[in-house]
């Protein structure tokens, strides 16, 4: 997976544990929790708790020893750190079966993320409504880009066009994009890029699944198997 570049000077892996983080206190907040424990967020993220005390250290939230953190604030700290406070406008490319399910996916606003507009290049679907917006054409994303004011973007398009998409984008002054293309893309030291491949990560999956089948059929009868 691609790293985002940080210039905060927040360690990258603790910028992707962060948002992890914020759901879990989300969560808390809904159910009425005031305070919340570190191992409570340590099962969130996946991690130890060792791991979110030095990943909240760099927000200078240290919790109090005993209680633990407060929901609330360290919510707050969080959501400013990963823009939250603000809502950040996004162009979807690629109106295929994946752009349109990103289009019409209802949990962005809640983590501080508009789709402004969706383009695409096949004639067949500019025009048409997906999400609740009209399919405008590649053609058009640097006035997209211009109009709508949206600083990040989706590449939502076959492997083969995701390239140019990028290209397109940068041209267009975009320095954040997301890629669900399955493909590496070669972009400017100053453009921020996380990959998305999800045939990789159902690979691993894979990979793990056949570990346990095989362990499970080699293990004498009676026996069990633990991974």
């Amino acid at each position: 997976m691609t790293i985002l570049r940080n210039p905060a000077g927040i360690p990258d892996a603790t910028v992707a544990r962060l948002p992890l983080y914020l759901r879990a206190l989300d969560e808390l907040a809904q159910q009425g929790k005031g305070v919340c424990s570190s191992e409570h967020l340590a099962a969130a993220a996946g991690v130890n708790s060792a791991i979110v005390r030095k990943d909240l250290s760099h927000l200078g939230s240290y919790g109090t020893r005993g209680v633990g953190y407060d929901v609330a604030f360290l919510a707050s700290q969080i959501a400013t750190v990963v823009g939250r406070t603000q809502p950040w406008e996004v162009v979807i490319v690629g109106a295929g079966h994946l752009g349109s399910a990103l289009a019409a996916y209802q949990g962005f606003g809640a983590r501080g993320v508009k789709v402004a507009a969706v383009v695409d290049a096949d004639p067949r679907l500019i025009g048409t409504t997906v999400g609740g917006h009209v399919v405008r054409s590649i053609d058009e994303l640097a006035d997209v880009v211009e109009q709508t004011g949206v600083s990040l973007a989706i590449i939502a398009t076959p492997p083969a066009s995701a390239q140019g998409v990028a290209d397109a984008l940068v041209a267009a002054g975009i320095r954040s994009i997301l890629n669900f293309a399955p493909t590496a893309l070669r972009l400017p030291d100053d453009v921020d890029l996380r990959q998305v491949d999800v045939a990789a990560e159902l690979q691993i999956l894979g990979y793990h699944a056949h570990r346990r089948a095989a362990a499970s059929s080699d293990a004498p009868a009676g026996e069990a198997v633990t991974s």
